[in-house]
């Protein structure tokens, strides 16, 4: 089993950039996949971006690619979500999630979630 943590959300304005981190707790984070999503309100949670195990192929949502970059640190048993030019549209919770398939982007393909982070793109 594995817990996660994020951090790094918060208010930025539009153009602007921030970088997620999602810290894991448990044992052998490097056999996970690694996945963000997002929930805005009154939408469904959606795939944002997520990253083998090994670290060395990502694959990301049709909207975010060029702008939002993902990355793992096995070693740090962290995964990060760098955004860059941010939108309003972006605004929503961001949720790390782990689980046992690469190439997963449906939710119901990882099995374990953080409590979330708000990132709020607003003048």
């Amino acid at each position: 089993q594995v817990q996660l943590v994020e951090s790094g959300g918060g208010l930025v304005q539009p153009g602007g950039s921030l970088r997620l981190s999602c810290a894991a707790s448990g044992r052998s984070f490097s056999r996970y996949a690694m996945g963000w999503f997002r929930q805005a309100p009154g939408k469904e949670r959606e795939f944002v971006a997520g990253i083998t195990w090994s670290g060395a192929t990502a694959y990301y949502a049709d909207s975010v690619k060029g702008r939002f970059t993902i990355s793992r640190d096995n070693a740090k048993n962290t995964v990060y979500l760098q955004m860059n030019s941010l939108k309003p549209e972006n605004t929503a919770v961001y949720y790390c999630a782990a689980g046992f398939t690469n190439w997963a982007t449906a939710r119901a393909e990882y099995a374990y979630w953080g409590q979330g982070t708000q990132v709020t793109v607003s003048s």
